[in-house]
């Protein structure tokens, strides 16, 4: 030893360990990973050798067996082709150091390969993915070298089956578990122990995936059925689109072996989301679809017996299948062509199903969504579904998603064009959803990561992502020639052997099958198809319709606009009561508790209601009666204009008090979530709830009205069309605040006019409610009676606490929604001239006009449904006043917005016929009377907007404005 050696430091100790330093050593080092500071500075150079990774636990797994290697004789710790320099068999400190440097290499390198080993998998069967060079996976990154291949290492942490291996092991088994066919990402997961989770999944087999014989067979037999029926349809129905699976089969077997792990381990539902890329193969080989139907579709024959039908690569399906753990249901959600669209409608269905079932932990419903490369990474509402994943009003457990990677969108190229990503999934890390890659020439490969995603989703409760690395043998559609715009992919692709004849060669290779018996397979199926037999494997012929959501109910009941929705004023009131009644010691904030005391004088009587009374009292109705509400939104717990105070917060600790979640015991859930900032997803989960809940009242409120605009797809898609399209029902209600009070063109307009456009064949409701009752019995309504169809409400601002806008307890009890409010004042009929049609807040503005200047010749009625238009009703309205000369449709929109353009031919053909004898009245329609035409909804500036709504007001009562300054003095002075 040198002089230095025998120095008191106490470095010194590291020349004579003992097991008992050893464990002392051992402390200290955790100590210095916790803090570096607490621990004497003559020990930092040697601890600072292993802390370059410090926070991994991997690599501290390798210091403590370092550790524990230094502690034994030094004749046990010396590695095998380590010789001491004297010869003596026993190390120096500087050989144990450089052992231990070699060590962390080794586990440096462990770790990069767990990390960047994707960059290297043969993931592309075309070959074409260019894979870089990566240093990280090179000995010398790591200061080791081909000299150290067969010294033993520890290795602990690797799940191998052993303690110890020769470097040479350690990296043929990370080539084949990291490298091969799978490319797994997962160091962006946060939770260490998720990462070791999935580790010890793919290494304990040490990279070797040993299928038994039986199991290769089953996937062989759904390989061949999925290329099967490809080649069936291209054969009979050559050049028609149907959006072939070529290229992409192995999708088939990992679907069958998602349904079939996850039944035998406990679940009941599996609902499926997917755009058109290999749908008709999944509906015929997995859900069952009678390939003879399919055929009838592509025939013609199947005609839809009401609406307009869809294409067949949009259409749903639902059966059930046959698992090792018994009986499940299957469904396949409707799909527009709006591709990524479908994910929060399905997650939204998902969850209701699981609330259905009491599946807290989503174990029983399993929720599986299928996307295209270049959508995945393209279109937001992804985006949002991810960030939806984990949040209170919409965590499912988990979503499995798969991505069917053509590396092609259309004719767009993978890299240049389609992403600025290096993979199509990277998106998903944005959750820390594990992402595997996995060729789909690998079938084994394949269903290996099938079961991994299975098993990971039901452990741990997260989204994960299987990225099948595929081609597409034909074009975009089968009209579509590829080779114009990809003629090196399609060159490769025309060589290729199908993924079926590849993994058939490999099994009779292997002698698992003989050649014969795998054309037999074809065969069979084939005959199959000529016979139009069912072929999905696991079908269940009659199926235990328990498993459903019963819609029974609810079926073949058409819009009725009156409907008993009255509750008796003595139960009204114990509501009002109840709600008031707080947990002991929850104390209010000031303005909140002013809020709820008023409340309780509307509830019990004492006060006329306003909106916030009487909505909240309508819902208290439904879940006492056993209907479920669900409300969701930016801001619905207080709401955006604090009327609704739903949640109540405790001042003292902040916990949050729901009363109408806690009426009785008996009661059904009420939900209130204020959501993520989110318009698209949002809507499209609550639509894809209310969907699967028809017995629920199911909200979505925007926060402003013309929010909705960020959700357009699924009011088009869904909301307005499902039911023609699809025969889907729902019952969704939207509340879109609307109305002009000088906000500016962002918070004024929800966009009346698009619904309207969108309203035929009764395909929905849009009404515009200006009193707290109509509210009431229009909520009651849409629940209560049980035809089911969305409801558009024009909802309010400044209503909700406008000295006019109230009503009575009577009103709530004995009243009904009304499609039409006639004249509320004691008007003499015989004396009004003029008749305004109106609708929203608007109404108000005249009313106090027409007050404030005298004028008892102008009639004031409200349309409160614009769709259906109650014509008889209106027509009764006209009829009432005999000397009528005028007729008038007024509005605050600008004129080629809000109401008038949608109800300008009713009124011409009910109020204006071409023959004169057969006009209701002597009166003439006049001109609307609106803002003018307008590019934006509103004015920006507030001087603007008064000086508008006053000529409206003015021009619709019939007078100009000097006439109504005139009246106004007229008026004052006759106060005096």
């Amino acid at each position: 030893m040198t002089q230095s050696q025998h120095t008191d430091s106490p470095a010194a100790r590291f020349t004579e360990l003992s097991a008992d330093n050893a464990a002392y050593l051992e402390a200290l080092y955790e100590q210095y990973t916790q803090d570096p500071g607490s621990v004497d500075p003559s020990y930092l150079p040697y601890f600072e050798q292993f802390a370059s990774d410090n926070d991994d636990k991997a690599l501290y797994n390798a210091i403590q067996d370092q550790f524990v290697l230094l502690a034994r004789n030094t004749t046990a710790a010396k590695p095998n082709s380590l010789n001491s320099a004297s010869g003596s068999g026993e190390c120096s400190i500087e050989e144990l150091k450089e052992f231990s440097q070699h060590q962390m290499g080794v586990q440096k390198l462990i770790t990069s390969y767990r990390r960047r080993g994707h960059r290297l998998a043969k993931l592309d069967p075309l070959g074409l993915m260019p894979r870089p060079q990566i240093e990280e996976l090179t000995l010398e990154y790591h200061g080791l070298s081909e000299a150290d291949l067969d010294t033993v290492y520890p290795v602990s942490d690797m799940h191998i089956g052993k303690s110890k291996a020769t470097l040479r092991e350690i990296i043929e088994v990370l080539q084949r578990v990291y490298c091969s066919s799978i490319g797994s990402e997962h160091f962006h997961v946060t939770t260490a122990k998720e990462k070791r989770w999935i580790e010890q999944y793919l290494e304990q087999n040490l990279g070797y995936i040993d299928f038994s014989n039986e199991k290769r067979e089953s996937i062989l037999e759904r390989l061949t059925a999925a290329e099967g029926l490809e080649k069936y349809l291209a054969r009979k129905y050559t050049g028609v689109k149907r959006f072939g699976l070529e290229g992409g089969e192995s999708f088939i077997p990992m679907v069958h072996e998602m349904i079939q792990r996850a039944g035998e381990n406990g679940t009941k539902e599996m609902v499926i989301g997917m755009a058109h890329r290999g749908r008709l193969n999944l509906l015929v080989n997995i859900l069952g679809k009678n390939p003879k139907d399919l055929f009838d579709e592509f025939d013609g024959k199947v005609a839809p017996k009401h609406g307009s039908g869809d294409v067949k690569y949009h259409k749903g399906f639902s059966s059930n299948v046959m698992t090792p753990g018994g009986e499940a249901h299957l469904a396949l959600a409707f799909n527009p062509s709006h591709l990524e669209i479908v994910s929060p409608v399905l997650i939204g269905s998902v969850r209701a199903r699981q609330i259905r079932r009491e599946d807290t932990t989503g174990n029983q419903v399993l929720p599986i969504v299928v996307h295209g490369d270049a959508a995945f990474a393209g279109q937001g509402v992804n985006q949002e579904t991810f960030q939806m994943s984990q949040t209170r009003a919409y965590a499912t457990g988990g979503t499995i998603h798969i991505v069917i990677n053509n590396q092609i969108g259309f004719t767009t190229s993978r890299l240049e064009d389609a992403r600025s990503t290096e993979y199509c999934t990277d998106i998903a890390k944005m959750v820390h959803a594990p992402i595997f890659h996995v060729n789909g020439d690998d079938p084994d490969a394949v269903v290996f990561i099938a079961q991994l995603a299975h098993d990971y989703r039901k452990t741990f409760h997260k989204d994960i992502v299987v990225d099948l690395y595929c081609y597409r043998r034909n074009g975009h559609n089968e009209a579509d020639e590829p080779s114009a715009t990809q003629p090196l992919m399609y060159k490769v692709i025309r060589a290729l052997p199908s993924t079926r004849e590849i993994y058939a060669k490999k099994l009779v290779d292997a002698k698992v099958i003989t050649e014969q018996q795998a054309t037999e397979l074809e065969d069979t199926y084939r005959e199959s198809l000529d016979k139009g037999e069912y072929v999905a494997s696991a079908l269940v012929m009659e199926p235990n319709r328990s498993l459903f959501v019963d819609w029974t109910p609810y079926l073949g009941h058409e819009l009725v606009d009156e409907w008993d929705t009255g509750v008796s004023i003595e139960q009204l009131k114990a509501y009002g009561e109840r709600m008031a009644q707080l947990p002991e010691g929850f104390e209010l904030q000031r303005q909140v508790k002013k809020v709820v005391e008023q409340r309780l004088a509307m509830q019990t009587g004492e006060e006329p209601l306003n909106w916030g009374a009487a909505e909240t009292l309508a819902y208290a109705s439904l879940v006492d009666a056993g209907h479920p509400v669900r409300i969701t939104g930016e801001d619905v717990g207080r709401g955006t204009f604090s009327h609704r105070h739903a949640e109540l917060y405790n001042v003292q600790d902040g916990q949050m008090y729901v009363p109408l979640a806690n009426l009785n015991p008996e009661q059904a859930r009420f939900d209130t979530f204020n959501s993520l900032l989110s318009e698209e997803a949002v809507l499209a989960f609550e639509y894809g709830y209310a969907t699967t809940t028809p017995n629920a009242l199911v909200i979505w409120e925007a926060q402003f009205g013309d929010f909705a605009n960020g959700a357009q797809v699924v009011i088009d898609q869904f909301i307005s069309s499902g039911e023609t399209k699809w025969q889907r029902l729902c019952g969704l209600t939207m509340l879109l605040p609307h109305g002009y009070e000088g906000q500016g063109p962002e918070h004024s307009s929800a966009r009346l006019e698009r619904y309207l456009q969108l309203c035929a064949e009764d395909n929905m409701q849009v009404i515009t409610p200006t009193t707290p009752a109509q509210i009431f019995h229009a909520l009651r309504r849409q629940v209560l009676r049980p035809a089911r169809k969305p409801l558009i409400v024009m909802s309010p601002k400044s209503l909700l606490r406008h000295k006019l806008a109230v009503s009575t307890l009577d009103e709530l009890a004995n009243g009904r929604f009304e499609t039409v409010i006639s004249e509320i004042d004691d008007l003499n009929a015989d004396q009004v001239t003029r008749l305004v049609f109106c609708g929203g807040k608007v109404y108000y503005d005249l009313l106090e006009k027409r007050r404030e200047l005298g004028l008892n010749n102008v009639a004031l009625v409200r349309i409160e449904q614009l769709y259906p238009l109650p014509e008889e009703r209106m027509l009764e309205e006209v009829k009432k006043y005999p000397n009528l000369e005028d007729i008038v449709w007024a509005q605050e929109e600008p004129r080629n917005q809000g109401a008038w353009y949608y109800i300008a031919p009713h009124m011409f053909r009910l109020f204006a016929p071409p023959k004169p004898a057969k006009r209701p009245s002597k009166a003439y329609l006049r001109e609307p009377v609106a803002r003018p035409s307008s590019a934006a909804p509103a004015a920006g500036l507030m001087q603007m907007h008064v000086e508008q709504q006053k000529r409206v007001v003015n021009e619709a009562l019939g007078i100009d404005e000097q006439q109504a300054d005139d009246k106004a003095s007229a008026k004052d002075l006759e106060n005096k």
